[in-house]
């Protein structure tokens, strides 16, 4: 009979204790003999130096342990908002979730962010409040703050005899009490129909198996949410919390013979620097040296072999001759694969990625000047585990910088870099990323065998504005007949290489930035015969010369055409108490906002409006003040807009020479990282 698994994620606001509630299921499950300490350094899933050192999770980490015969996959995820998206990344991996809340502070606003996200993204969930035997343990006041402010839709499982004390005691409710049978009818039955019918019509005929039945079918919906509690640190409440996890959550067996899915979500380095990639798979078989399609981000599509297996079980990760559906596995051989690369087909289960890229940027430089290359090299590793830090060098080969979400993840970068690479660098002030528009059409051509172009090419190409958030669209304007087919072989495959070098050249516009939202159009081309006419004699062209011609000619007609910087634009929800709404909206209108909406629920409001990305930073360092620590922000990507005030904002370029360029693309291509 095939095995159920439950991919389970544990989520919780900093310090809430979800990396203690790991150690004590790894304990209570018998994959452990002692519990251990986030503040001694001593956990199993927190093996990054700087975690251990801050008592923070900063990378998804991956344990597995059984429950009654079902194989739960433990993902211990980050809890501060810097990293979001490594959260964010693990919810596509989600059978069901735990979120862990503090009997004593309650919840918290990053609490808030992540049951949003756990709701937006159909992940059922557990709440588990901790910390009961803290002083300051109040469970009551925390049940009425989840209901008003977290998910209304919650049944307690339990209640807590003497909180606040070592002494704290966990009882469960049973079926057989009358109160709790009520309270759980009721619920139910508020988003069941065929419940509340027969429960009027027969109330005794509404049976404890009906009630447990639809329970977990609810749960399983998202539409209820039961509420446990307990304390990681002495296992109260613990048991309870346990069998709720294969009662209630969605542990199903996998189709292991149905095709080939999976989702990389994790890539690391073994110790001869191997790539190692985390691999959750969704259905079918993957066998060692099995050849595997793979669907990059971005439409790189490749195939790549297992050279090795290794899967999650019971706290180690032993090699295996296979990965079955519903495992979570860590395969070797898979070059070229990126964090989010799909393995075979495209899941049909599991949550997609939600989340805005990064839109700050920092200059990134090593104290020991002779660490210039080693930097680089750093870097484009630390981009291929998190592909949405993004890595360019200047015009100098000296000058570094990567994209990033916060200040905290930036002390991880540094941290990380000591630690692994042994490269010691500080930082400079944080800086918004701009991209750059055309402004009007603009058309360029050089001729071949002519003075002005040194290769053996013809290339005439336009841009013009495209629509908002188009990116670059290539386009063929020219007959095939003047495409150089010995060469490429056939007409798309020109284009698709043209298309490259465009886009390749498209990185850096007039003032620095990433140009987008264009149209390009190739509107002559030519190639040389060494038999060919004389306008057209001499050495074959290759595709070094359309290559390398592509930058001058494009930017030229950039030139032409103009460009607008344009900064990035952040959609903010902001929930805030009522008598908070004066000082906050006074905030948002010095900082630029523009207000969409504003609601009211409770003595809750939240307030939707859009500002430049660069103020939110500002905006989030206020809010706490304002809100006396109870505020919320959520921010999303709502495009560009032209920089107002002050002059367009420049940025300095990789290369000055578009060949230059091409070589250090190139050259960051084969290390792995991103330019």
């Amino acid at each position: 009979m095939p095995r159920r698994t439950l991919n389970l994620g544990i989520l919780a606001h900093v310090d809430a204790g979800k990396t203690t509630l790991t150690e004590r299921l790894l304990y209570a499950a018998g994959v452990i003999d002692a519990v251990g300490d986030v503040d001694a350094g001593t956990t199993r899933t927190d093996t990054l130096a700087l975690e251990r050192q801050r008592g923070i999770t900063i990378k998804s980490a991956v344990v597995s342990f059984e429950i009654a015969g079902v194989t739960v996959n433990l993902i211990d995820t980050p809890g501060h908002p810097d990293f979001i998206a490594e959260v964010e990344r693990v919810l596509s991996l989600l059978d069901g979730a735990v979120l862990v809340i503090s009997a004593v502070e309650g919840v918290q606003p990053q609490t808030r962010v992540l049951m949003r996200a756990l709701q937006r993204l159909r992940v059922p969930t557990l709440l588990f409040v901790n910390k009961v035997d803290r002083g300051g343990a109040d469970p009551g006041r925390v049940l009425a703050a989840i209901t008003a402010r977290l998910a209304g839709a919650v049944v307690p499982m339990g209640t807590v005899d003497g909180p606040g004390t070592r002494a704290a005691r966990c009882i469960g409710y049973g079926l057989g009490d009358p109160g709790f049978r009520a309270v759980l009818t009721e619920a139910l039955a508020d988003r069941d129909d065929a419940l509340l019918a027969a429960y009027v019509e027969n109330e005794r005929a509404v049976t404890g198996r009906r009630l447990r039945a639809e329970l977990a079918a609810q749960t399983r919906l998202c539409l209820l949410h039961p509420v446990f509690f307990g304390s990681a640190v002495t296992g109260e409440g613990v048991p309870a919390l346990m069998a709720g996890l294969t009662e209630l959550l969605p542990a199903e067996a996998g189709d292991a013979d149905g095709a080939v899915s999976g989702r990389v979500f994790k890539i690391e380095r073994g110790p001869a620097g191997e790539k190692i990639a985390y691999v959750r798979m969704f259905a079918g078989t993957v066998h060692v040296r099995q050849r595997l399609a793979v669907a990059g981000v971005g439409g790189r599509d490749a195939e790549v072999k297992a050279t090795a297996i290794s899967v999650s079980e019971r706290g180690e990760w032993p090699r295996r001759p296979e990965l079955v559906a519903g495992e979570i596995g860590r395969l070797w051989g898979l070059t070229g694969v990126r964090i989010g690369d799909t393995i075979g087909r495209a899941p049909t289960t599991g949550v997609p990625h939600h989340f805005a890229p990064p839109t700050m940027e920092t200059v990134v430089a090593p104290v020991r000047p002779g660490d210039d290359g080693a930097l680089r090299g750093a870097l484009a590793w630390l981009a291929e585990q998190d592909p949405l830090i993004n890595v360019r060098v200047d015009d100098t080969g000296r000058e570094v910088s990567v994209s990033l979400y916060g200040e905290v993840q930036k002390e991880v970068v540094q941290a990380t870099l000591a630690a692994e690479f042994g490269i010691d660098v500080t930082f400079r002030e944080t800086t918004v990323i701009c991209v750059e528009r055309p402004v009007r059409a603009g058309e360029a051509v050089e001729i071949l065998n002519t003075e002005s172009n040194p290769f053996q090419a013809t290339i005439g190409l336009r841009v013009e504005p495209g629509p908002p958030n188009s990116g670059v669209d290539f386009r063929m304007g020219v007959e095939p007949s003047a495409m150089p087919m010995y060469v490429y072989r056939n007409a798309d495959t020109f284009a698709e290489h043209m298309g490259q070098y465009v886009r390749a050249t498209l990185r850096e516009g007039r003032f620095g930035w990433q140009v987008t939202d264009c149209v390009v159009t190739m509107v002559d081309c030519g190639y040389s015969l060494a038999d060919g006419p004389p306008s057209r004699r001499g050495p074959l062209s290759t595709p070094a010369d359309f290559r390398n011609l592509t930058p001058m000619v494009l930017m030229r007609a950039l030139d032409r055409a103009g460009t607008v910087v344009c900064e990035p634009m952040l959609r903010v929800s902001l929930e805030t108490p009522v008598r908070a709404i004066n000082p906050v909206l006074t905030a948002l209108g010095r900082l630029g906002a523009a207000v969409r909406q504003q609601s009211v629920r409770g003595d809750l409001t939240t307030i939707e409006a859009v500002l430049p990305a660069a103020r939110v930073p500002d905006l989030q360092r206020r809010l706490p003040g304002l809100t006396g620590g109870e505020g919320v922000i959520e921010s999303t990507f709502d495009g560009y807009r032209p920089v107002r005030g002050g002059g367009p904002r420049t940025r300095a370029r990789t290369t000055a020479d578009p060949r230059q360029r091409e070589r250090y693309l190139a050259s960051l291509t084969r290390q792995g990282g991103r330019g």
